[in-house]
């Protein structure tokens, strides 16, 4: 099985790109999604994050992302411990559902995360695929979905690996400039030389 890679800069609309490839048949595993489940309460990555941060973890038991992300944002340090705890459980996770897709037969795969280049995942993959944006239309995804301010966005924005480096290691460049029609458009162009 081919495993491809999907990712983008925050607000850049590559889950919009994963919704319509697995509309067209393509499986995707969300990193984000496995960051969420390996934090559920009960497994072990939450017992630690809440050994480490107590006060990140709410009455009911399940943790607080924002307070979390808060604490470990600007601290490099801590954002670095809290990446030791989950990163090894999410690439478990990862290795576990590609190898059912590809016992089940899928001929290929996408695995859709955020920090693929920063990682250096993308040398083990079969492509990478970039979906790239517009600063505007980010700033106003951020702010949009994510009730933002301004400053804020600009500050994760700012945060991230420079799009250009992460387009220098594409495959295939998806431009998240126009309608969904034109991004739907480009995402069956995609898929030809995904299957090709």
């Amino acid at each position: 099985m081919k495993i491809w890679g999907l990712t983008g800069n925050i607000g850049s609309g590559k889950s919009t790109v994963a919704r319509l490839l697995a509309a067209r048949g393509v499986p995707v595993v969300d990193a984000d999604q496995i960051a969420r489940e390996v934090v559920h309460p009960g497994r072990p990555a939450l017992r630690e994050i809440a050994a480490r941060w107590p006060q990140v973890i709410g009455k009911d038991g399940t943790l607080d992302r924002k307070a979390l992300a808060a604490r470990v944002f600007d601290d490099a340090r801590q954002r670095e411990e809290l990446n030791r705890i989950v990163h090894p459980r999410i690439a478990e996770e990862v290795a576990a559902r590609m190898g059912g897709l590809a016992g089940a037969g899928h001929p290929v795969a996408v695995y859709e995360a955020a920090l693929i280049v920063e990682n250096g995942l993308h040398d083990g993959l079969d492509g990478l695929i970039v979906v790239t944006a517009p600063e505007s239309a980010q700033l106003a995804r951020l702010r949009l979905r994510d009730g933002m301010t301004e400053a804020e966005a600009r500050a994760r924005m700012a945060a991230q690996l420079p799009e250009a480096e992460k387009v220098r290691h594409a495959t295939f460049v998806i431009e998240n400039a126009g309608s969904e029609a034109e991004l739907a458009a480009q995402v069956d162009e995609l898929l030809n030389k995904m299957r090709s």
